[in-house]
C-alpha cells in the first residue's frame, strides 16, 4: 500500500469465508480514484488475489463494496465525474463474479435533470445537486440488482464553506473505524474543527434511493426531503435504515416547536415512500443519535441516546 495515494473500501467476508476488499489509487489528487483492484483471499489460500477491476480513465468518487451471497457476486460502485473539479455526473457500477473472477457486468447511470430538482436543497443549482452526497448504503436485492442509499452532507461556518474537497477539515463521511488510523488526511484536531477558530454546523439534507436492476440498469429513484443541522457536533443528524423485508424504514431526528422528534419514513419495493406519524412513547429529554443505530433482528433496533450527561440505549420494536 502507498501510504498517500492508496485507500481500502470496508473489509468484508463472505459466506463461504472468503475475505473481500477493493483497493482504489488516488493518483495525482486525493479527490479522485484513478484505478480499483479487486482483492481476495479464500480460507484455504496463502496469498492474496488481486484483480484489475478495469475502470478505465473514469474519475471516480469513493468506493463503495457489496457482497451478493446469493449470486456469489461483489458489487463495486460509486459516483463519477467528467473532469478534474467537475460536478457528479452519475454512478457507476459494477458486478463481479467470483467464480470467473471477471466482471459480468458494468455501467454509467447519468442522472437526469427531473432527479436533480428534486434531490438538490434549496441553494443548489442543478449542475451541482449531487456534489454534496455521499453513498451511505448499499442493500442486496434477491433478483441479483440492489438498492443504493446515499445522503447530502456538508458543513458551513461564518461566512465560510467546506465542499466536499475540504470537508475532511470537520466530518469526513465518508471515515471508517480504519479511516482514523489510517486515512492520509485525517487529523483527531480536524475532526472538531480545532484548526479553523470558527463554529462549524453540521447539515445533513436529503436522502435519495436508487433502485438498479441485475443489469446494473436503473429501474427507478426517489428522493426522501429533509433539513438538518447541528453546531459542533453531527450527532443528532443523518438517519439510520430498518430493513423489515417489505420495506425499508428511514428514521431521523425533526424538529417540532425546538421539541426533537424521531420520524419514520419508508420507502417501498417500487419506490412509493409512506411518511408514518412520529414514533410514540417518546420520553422526555432523550435525544435520539439514529446515525449509529444498529438492527439487530427482523424487527428490532437499538438506538443509542443522549440524556443530560448519560449516555443510554433505545430499544425499538416493528
Amino acid at each position: 500500500m502507498e501510504e498517500r495515494n492508496e485507500s481500502f473500501t470496508d473489509f468484508l467476508l463472505d459466506n463461504e469465508g472468503t475475505l473481500v476488499v477493493a483497493k482504489f489509487l488516488r493518483s495525482n489528487s486525493p479527490d479522485y480514484v484513478s484505478k480499483v483492484s479487486l482483492v481476495t483471499k479464500d480460507p484455504a489460500a496463502d496469498n492474496f488475489l488481486i484483480k484489475d477491476i478495469g475502470n478505465g480513465d473514469r474519475l471516480l468518487d469513493e468506493i463503495k463494496l457489496k457482497i451478493d451471497n446469493n449470486n456469489k457476486t461483489y458489487i463495486l460502485s460509486g459516483f463519477y465525474y467528467k473532469q478534474k473539479r467537475g460536478n457528479i455526473e452519475g454512478l457507476y457500477s459494477l458486478v463481479w463474479d467470483k467464480a470467473t473472477q471477471s466482471k459480468i457486468q458494468e455501467s454509467q447511470i447519468v442522472f437526469s435533470d427531473e432527479l436533480r430538482a428534486v434531490a438538490k436543497s434549496s441553494e443548489a443549482n442543478m449542475k451541482m445537486a449531487f456534489n454534496d452526497f455521499f453513498i451511505k448504503q448499499i442493500i442486496i436485492k434477491k433478483d441479483g440488482g440492489f438498492l443504493l442509499v446515499s445522503e447530502s452532507e456538508f458543513t458551513t461556518s461564518r461566512g465560510g464553506y467546506f465542499n466536499r474537497w475540504d470537508y475532511m477539515y470537520g466530518y469526513n463521511p465518508y471515515a471508517t473505524p480504519m479511516d482514523y488510523y489510517g486515512y492520509p488526511y485525517y487529523s483527531p484536531w480536524n475532526r472538531y474543527g480545532y484548526n479553523n477558530g470558527n463554529a462549524v454546523r453540521y447539515h445533513s439534507e436529503n436522502i435519495m434511493i436508487l433502485s438498479v436492476d441485475k443489469d446494473c440498469k436503473l429501474e427507478w429513484s426517489n428522493v426522501i426531503p429533509k433539513s438538518q443541522y447541528d453546531d459542533e457536533s453531527e450527532n443528532l443528524i443523518s438517519n439510520h435504515i430498518m430493513n423489515t423485508g417489505g420495506e425499508l424504514h428511514f428514521l431521523f431526528n425533526q424538529y417540532d416547536h425546538k421539541n426533537i422528534l424521531l420520524a419514520d419514513q419508508s420507502v417501498s419495493p417500487e419506490g412509493k415512500i409512506t411518511r408514518y406519524p412520529t414514533l410514540k412513547n417518546l420520553d422526555r429529554g432523550y435525544d435520539f443519535m439514529p446515525r449509529y443505530g444498529k438492527q439487530v433482528s427482523a424487527r428490532q433496533m437499538i438506538i443509542p441516546c443522549l440524556y443530560k450527561n448519560y449516555l443510554c440505549f433505545a430499544k425499538i420494536d416493528f
